[in-house]
């Protein structure tokens, strides 16, 4: 298990494939040319990309005529949050909580609490902003 571990962090070490899940993620299934156009980078570079990210499970594709469009495969997803959350060491175990054992070891936790709070109130604006979009479609 270690040795996948480390290929997963390894695939997900790379921005571009980053940013190509939060577009599938985002977006729902997309051709190679609609990826290399949202991103700015190459097709062939997209290809190289989902490859890797197909390999390691965390995509899926199916051929429909001359059409290939990739999608995020959710469960591989789950694992990697899973993982995340065995490896990490902030304390919230993966629920987005209070990161206590960052705030037990904060001279001030005041302002750590504060901060958390504004990180906390960008991200419910944008979940009621994605919402408002979704409503008005």
């Amino acid at each position: 298990m270690d040795s996948r571990r480390a290929e997963l962090f390894k695939v997900l070490g790379v921005e571009t494939r980053i940013r190509i899940i939060e577009l599938l993620k985002q977006k729902g299934a997309l051709c190679v040319n609609e990826m290399s156009e949202a991103l700015g980078i190459s097709p062939s570079a997209v290809s190289q990309h989902l490859k890797v990210l197909k390999y390691a499970g965390l995509v899926r594709s199916e051929r429909k005529g001359y059409w290939i469009p990739y999608e995020v495969d959710p469960a591989a997803l789950e694992q990697c949050k899973e993982l995340l959350s065995e490896v990490c060491t902030c304390g919230c175990k993966g629920t987005g909580r209070i990161r206590e054992g960052e705030l037990s070891e904060a001279r001030d936790k005041l302002s750590l609490l504060r901060k958390y709070e504004r990180e906390l109130q960008k991200e419910l604006e944008e979940v009621r902003a994605r919402i408002k979009e979704m409503q008005e479609e």
